[in-house]
């Protein structure tokens, strides 16, 4: 990894910009205030579980980068967050999670139901946020960005319990419902901020490779981490017949017991035999070859805005790349 990959820690990356994150979480309580108790007391439990907030950072650091000196940014982070927010409800519906960040997910304390109430609450919300903006190419980037995760949703809907996923289908799912939400926070960042269309597309593919990391370290995790570190449940992926990046490279790099063992657990959401798999996988190389692939992802993200001029919000922008592909959680 190059100088810019040292190990960077989350503190050190938001130190720069923690008065905008305290602006920021000041919006995302307000603007979650609610006439109706259940969305109250549903949207500060997902609120107060946490979380990194990176899509929030991202729209904050590259604002500032470009010299932005105006408040729109700490709405529009709080935008970002939100339609995050949402997607998380729904997405643990979907999933039928009962672990997220550590805590009961919303489904599991408040039912399905509410869940996907307030999801749409939460997402209804960002939208009258990013209208009180004011300005049509922001609404035309969110816009674009809540409709092309929602195909993305749909698209790993299509692929559960697929074994026969390739890998620029699953490729194609991270673009949509993970990178697709980075790339939008970045642009926004650079657009509100007046920089040149040129310096938004760089922008854009900064988050879109940042995000597709981050996925992939993830996928990673999944397999290898702790659940008291990532905050869900270990092999929860496998439990819901996900065929991500390290169960597809085994499916095409394993030997036939392997690929058969993989091919009837993504096709029955197995989780039974996860001791095997985990063997399996970590002997192929599966989680090596992903990590490698998260990597030229980062390195993706950070050579996308080596023109950007020197300054504190770059150097976090560099140190976020190192951040997506060395954390434990």
């Amino acid at each position: 990894m190059s100088a810019a990959f040292q190990p960077a820690t989350q503190n050190n990356i938001i130190q720069p910009i923690n008065s905008d994150m305290d602006a920021v979480n000041a919006v995302i309580r307000r603007q979650l205030y609610s006439d109706v108790p259940l969305v109250n007391q549903i949207a500060e439990y997902i609120i107060s579980a946490g979380g990194k907030r990176i899509r929030p950072v991202l729209v904050l650091l590259m604002a500032n980068a470009y010299g932005y000196s105006g408040l729109h940014h700490h709405d529009l982070a709080a935008v970002v967050e939100f339609i995050h927010t949402a997607t998380l409800l729904h997405d643990d519906v979907v999933d039928e999670s009962s672990l997220r960040r550590g805590r009961q997910t919303a489904n599991a304390m408040f039912g399905n139901a509410a869940s996907v109430l307030v999801g749409d609450f939460v997402y209804s919300r960002a939208f009258q946020i990013m209208v009180s903006v004011g300005n049509m190419r922001v609404m035309q980037i969110l816009a674009d960005a809540t409709n092309v995760i929602a195909e993305g949703e749909v698209l790993q809907l299509l692929n559960m319990h697929d074994p026969d996923v390739t890998e620029e289908r699953y490729l194609q799912v991270i673009r949509s419902k993970t990178a697709k939400l980075f790339e939008a926070a970045a642009q926004l960042g650079a657009l509100i901020a007046g920089a040149p269309d040129a310096a938004i597309d760089a922008a854009a593919e900064y988050g879109r490779s940042l995000g597709t990391a981050f996925q992939l370290i993830d996928d990673v995790l999944d397999y290898s981490g702790n659940a008291s570190d990532i905050g869900k449940n270990v092999g929860d992926d496998l439990r819901e017949g996900k065929p991500t990046l390290p169960l597809i490279y085994l499916m095409q790099n394993g030997t036939a017991e392997q690929r058969q063992l993989v091919r009837t657990c993504i096709e029955n959401g197995d989780e039974q035999h996860f001791d095997e798999i985990l063997a399996a996988i970590t002997g192929s190389g599966a989680l090596d070859y992903t990590k490698r692939e998260a990597e030229k992802a980062a390195q993706r993200a950070a050579a996308s805005i080596s023109q950007l001029t020197h300054s504190q919000f770059k150097d976090s922008l560099l140190q976020l790349c190192a951040f997506a592909v060395d954390r434990n959680h």
